[in-house]
């Protein structure tokens, strides 16, 4: 590798890191009593930089900038055995934020989603839209998103790289349906939970005349718009999918009905979002919509999504595997009781607050604090069930919590083809797990954690588990290639450091 690679290297990991602290370069500039272009060359890997002012970039940053190894990734080092105290709010939603950001495409005007989590699933979907034209910006510290999108766009230079990292590029059909008669779409990434078909979104697209048939890894999608006779059936209540028909359905002149619609979280503030933009929606929150779409949408828009029940999840989470007292404010109720209450079935102590509203005038809100509490294992199996039952993405936590109770525990992950086999990750850190099939594990507890170096699944809620389970490890633990947990969690390290865990942050190039 060359010095010039090197420099570029370090140059875009300095960014990365300034942005994520939500500074300016001017802002990293004052503190460092330089110049912003200094900051704009050093960024752009122009110019030299030495130990010296790496290591006051590493201070202002707050962040360890590198360490000198080949891997390229990005490790976590946890000293862990440390009881967790005071406050801390949860972020807003990652999966509203990124159907969020395919909708704006349904609109000519500039769209403004407010408190935007900078993660990397975001950073992923925005270089998609930018690559085919919209200019997307970050307005100010409180991570205001700005997307504005051209007459039109250039998809054909759509960045292959960023949508093969997010399986968020599927819900691109939908907003791009009614306004292209022929494009490509690159396959959908993401976690690797299995295969997970497109078939349901292929089925509830179909009645708009869409067609997709899948060529040299893309989508290629043919439109042959025609009038929607009947119901739409969705054939599987898919989150995704369901957004994917509803955004379709928004731009469609004329009324639809969708059944088996999903009434999760991330879909109603998709909805609550597109009635801003003037498109009629009944039966928010059932499963059963009716959608009076408009032929044409240009507007200047601001929405806030409301905060994400599977980040409040992980902190309720954190809180008891660790058998400490915090409070998690902000908590998005509607989606979390089912798992509270069977919580407090296991033993959970908590005091919960009035209900206040979301800035979005919509979400219910409250604030919980976890208390000391003494958990058995649930008398019955625990598994996820469409809303309002226990959410998919939540029951990896209540899997970790199993671990710190009492007796043994089943854990039903049918709905992945092969996540719940990540729970025997958890036994590298001396858990006893295990596993029946690629979707059961027993769990007993409680566990005596010991520490150890593991690598990170290629999968968000498992990784987190991990390193919340190391959270509890007394000694220190290694948790390497942690770009799972980035692409859906804000800072989260630090903001555990906040409340008295000891995570550092090791950055390898």
């Amino acid at each position: 590798m060359t010095n010039d690679d090197y420099k570029s290297k370090i140059g875009k990991l300095i960014q990365e890191t300034r942005q994520s602290r939500g500074l300016t370069q001017s802002q990293l500039a004052e503190a460092l009593n330089t110049s912003q272009s200094a900051i704009n060359r050093i960024e752009k890997g122009g110019q030299n930089i030495s130990l010296e002012m790496l290591a006051r970039i590493s201070e202002v940053l707050s962040s360890e900038i590198v360490s000198l190894n080949q891997s390229g990734k990005i490790n976590f080092k946890i000293n862990g055995g440390k009881k967790l105290s005071g406050e801390i709010e949860v972020k807003t939603s990652k999966n509203a934020a990124v159907a969020l950001l395919c909708a704006s495409l349904l609109n000519h005007g500039t769209t403004i989603i407010r408190r935007v989590a900078r993660i990397e699933e975001v950073n992923r979907i925005i270089e998609v839209l930018q690559s085919i034209g919209v200019k997307v910006r970050w307005l100010n510290d409180k991570n205001d998103l700005e997307i504005t999108p051209p007459a039109r766009l250039k998809l054909a230079d759509i960045n292959i790289e960023a949508a093969k990292k997010t399986r968020t590029v599927i819900m691109l059909l939908g907003p791009l349906l009614h306004q292209y008669k022929e494009f490509q779409l690159p396959f959908a990434g993401g976690c690797n939970l299995g295969k997970r078909t497109i078939e349901p979104h292929m089925t509830g697209l179909a009645p708009f005349g869409l067609k997709v048939d899948t060529i040299d890894e893309n989508y290629h999608a043919v439109v042959h718009k025609k009038a929607v006779t009947k119901t739409i059936l969705l054939t599987e209540r898919g989150d995704t999918t369901t957004e994917n028909v509803i955004m379709a359905s928004a731009l469609y002149d004329g009324e639809v009905t969708i059944r088996n619609a999903s009434p999760n979280y991330m879909v109603q503030d998709l909805c609550f979002f597109l009635k801003k933009l003037g498109v009629k929606i009944d039966g928010i929150g059932t499963t059963t919509l009716k959608i009076k779409g408009v032929r044409n949408i240009n507007k200047n828009v601001e929405y806030y999504p409301s905060e994400d029940p599977i980040e409040a999840m992980s902190l309720i989470a954190a809180g008891l595997v660790t058998d400490s007292e915090i409070t998690i404010k902000r908590a998005p109720i509607e989606f979390i009781e089912i798992e509270l209450a069977i919580l407090e079935l296991m033993g959970l102590k908590y005091e919960i607050s009035e209900e206040y509203k979301a800035r979005n005038n919509e979400t219910r809100l409250v604030d919980i604090k976890i208390k000391h509490s003494k958990l058995n294992a649930p008398k019955d199996k625990l598994h996820s069930m469409p809303f309002p039952g226990v959410n998919m993405d939540n029951l990896p936590f209540l899997g970790l919590i199993a671990t710190v109770a009492e007796g043994r525990t089943m854990v039903h992950d049918w709905s992945y083809e092969n996540r719940a086999i990540y729970f025997t990750e958890l036994s590298k850190l001396n858990a006893k797990i295990e596993l029946v099939d690629p979707h059961r594990v027993f769990i007993s507890g409680p566990t005596n954690w010991k520490p150890a170096d593991v690598v990170a699944p290629p999968a968000l809620r498992p990784s987190v588990v991990i390193m919340l389970a190391m959270l509890a490890t007394p000694g220190r633990s290694i948790l390497r290639d942690v770009y799972s947990i980035n692409r859906g969690y804000e800072d989260f390290a630090n903001r555990l450091n906040l409340l008295g865990a000891d995570i550092e942050t090791l950055r390898e190039i």
